[in-house]
């Protein structure tokens, strides 16, 4: 088994932890986003093109596009979406792991320069198998200025290893509500609530591993759009 699959929190993916998951997102975090932010969400019918799962690659500037992210999703892909979280710095403690992944749904990725060898993504196969999409964030970091960063090709090489759609999504407004730094939500000067937009792009159906960088100039296209 590899070091990541042992890091890997698998009973976060169970039934009771996904409705408690569910609960959280709609029932904790959606009041509370509210509260802060004013989010609008475009181009969900770019899902009904296709069926789970599928690999997300989204733009990062917070720690409030997680929750963000996955409140936005329709039901079906949201109780079968995890999300890929840097296994040096959410896995390092036990308790925190084990919080982050039963009301996020994460999963634990390297980011120490391994890339996505077989050992690597082990623990992915039987995500993947049981119909779990995937969220990454595209830079691999968050933005320090809520500009976008260079973007990996994580993602796009996911998606064509295990032949599956890579769904672009962008997000706006987020580095403004949490930006690097901050733990907590923000309100924007005057008491007033900050825009937050999350754009779902049409699916690349296709992935070609060899050619992934062509995938990824296709996402930044959408993005910088």
């Amino acid at each position: 088994m590899s070091e990541l699959a042992e890091l890997d929190v698998g009973w976060s993916r169970s039934g009771p932890a996904t409705g408690v998951r569910e609960a959280v997102v709609l029932g904790v975090w959606g009041p509370l986003m509210n509260l802060y932010t004013r989010r609008t969400v475009e181009g969900l019918e770019h899902l009904d093109s296709i069926e789970p799962p599928a690999v997300f690659v989204a733009t990062h500037s917070s720690h409030f596009d997680t929750p963000a992210m996955l409140h936005a999703l329709p039901h079906r892909w949201r109780r079968r979406t995890a999300v890929a979280a840097a296994a040096d710095y959410f896995y390092s403690k036990r308790r925190l792991a084990w919080t982050v992944s039963l009301f996020f749904g994460t999963v634990p990725i390297a980011r120490d320069g391994r890339g996505l060898d077989e050992e690597t993504t082990a623990h992915l196969d039987g995500l993947f198998d049981d119909g779990w999409s995937l969220v990454m964030f595209a830079e691999g970091t968050r933005s320090r200025d809520g500009s976008m960063g260079r973007l990996r090709s994580g993602a796009a090489v996911l998606a064509g290893q295990y032949g599956l759609p890579l769904v672009p999504v962008h997000m706006t407004g987020s580095h403004n509500v949490m930006p690097v730094g901050r733990y907590w939500m923000k309100f924007a000067p005057g008491m007033k609530r900050h825009p937050v937009e999350i754009r779902f792009g049409p699916p690349i159906p296709q992935v070609d591993v060899e050619n992934r960088s062509e995938a990824m100039e296709r996402v930044r296209v959408f993005f910088e759009a």
